[in-house]
């Protein structure tokens, strides 16, 4: 059963047709912040991985770069919290974008009247489609997920819209083929490919359709430029506050338990021969990870520049990163714990088939 979107209380009357006003100022209000966001931060950084190549670095257990140095000497409890605030300081822009977009997105879609197909598939191509060029990770686009639901998209668009952002973006995608065998760059692609367009459409469908919009602007017969301005405000305050009342904590806790896990579980075993059981674990722990933005493609490669077995690295590459804790957790308070939970399980069980076929290449 899903997840049931509560109303505002903010109903929408029938001269949504009459909302042209409104409607640009919303879409203005998405084209700043997402160009800000763009232009400012995420394009430049993702083409500077890019250009790095070989030289890719990643000195933090979840994250590029630490504000904290964290010392495998250390009490585990200090190095929890400074992986956490390592986390939260590298996420904070992408983090800063999703919850300022997902609010204007709802703001913005909750003045269209047709928001979703009747075709399954159709929605599913519409979200991978968005997706692709929001360029935030599994972390950043959950707040931006949350929004779009809640304004009455499918369930299928979504969830594509959150596979599709990290795993399918075109400067992610380059850096795949480039620093790995084409063959395993292919199989990465091909298990996202199949989560978006095979596992998309079949674990909704079940879902019941979110007929209610969390937060819409009631416009009137001829609404002024004033009266647009006011009421989108409004609308988008009240959106950012549904958005970010769960999506916030949700976040501080899978910050500390992505932390825990990561510093808990030891790596050594990577260097060793790959076992059966060594890819099941490489796969549950890294689906569960909350990594940045193309920190999948930096930690397989350099796992594999250091000798990490293949079978491993591929287990990493088509499971770190696409999906987390911190995603999941919005899925399963937002749609349902019921998809959230197939969505890990179907991305653990295409990373440990991802290892075990590349076990048999090598």
């Amino acid at each position: 059963m899903a997840a049931q979107v509560s109303a505002l209380n903010l109903d929408l009357s029938e001269s949504r047709s009459t909302a042209w006003r409104s409607r640009v100022i919303a879409v203005t209000l998405m084209a700043i912040i997402a160009s800000i966001f763009w232009i400012d931060s995420r394009y430049p950084a993702l083409i500077k991985r890019y250009h790095a190549g070989t030289n890719l670095k990643a000195t933090g257990a979840l994250t590029f770069g630490q504000v904290y140095q964290v010392d495998p000497a250390m009490p585990l409890s200090r190095r929890v919290y400074r992986t956490t605030v390592n986390w939260l300081d590298a996420n904070r822009i992408g983090m800063t974008f999703s919850f300022l977009f997902g609010p204007a997105a709802l703001t913005f879609l909750s003045t269209l009247r047709r928001r979703r197909t009747n075709s399954r598939y159709l929605n599913t191509l519409l979200g991978a489609v968005s997706g692709v060029p929001l360029a935030v990770c599994t972390n950043c686009v959950a707040p931006i997920a949350r929004g779009l639901y809640a304004s009455g998209m499918s369930a299928e668009s979504v969830l594509a819209t959150m596979f599709a952002s990290p795993a399918l973006n075109l400067v992610v995608l380059a850096m795949t083929f480039v620093l790995f065998p084409l063959q395993i760059a292919l199989l990465k692609l091909g298990t996202v490919l199949f989560l978006i367009f095979v596992f998309v459409p079949l674990a909704t469908a079940r879902e019941v359709g979110n007929e209610q919009i969390a937060c819409v602007i009631d416009v009137p017969a001829a609404e002024t430029w004033t009266q647009a301005v006011t009421r989108t405000l409004t609308s988008y305050a009240k959106s950012f506050w549904y958005v970010f009342r769960v999506a916030f904590p949700l976040m501080i806790v899978a910050a500390a338990l992505g932390a825990l896990v990561v510093e808990i579980v030891p790596q050594q075993g990577l260097g060793t021969q790959a076992t059966a059981i060594g890819i099941i674990l490489v796969a549950i722990v890294s689906a569960f990870l909350p990594v940045p933005m193309a920190f999948d493609v930096a930690i397989a490669y350099i796992a594999m520049a250091k000798g990490v077995p293949m079978p491993y690295v591929a287990a990493i590459l088509c499971t770190l990163g696409i999906v987390s804790v911190y995603s999941l957790s919005v899925v399963g308070k937002t749609i349902s714990w019921r998809v959230a939970a197939y969505a890990y399980g179907t991305v653990v069980a295409l990373g440990i088939l991802a290892g075990v076929i590349t076990r048999g290449w090598v």
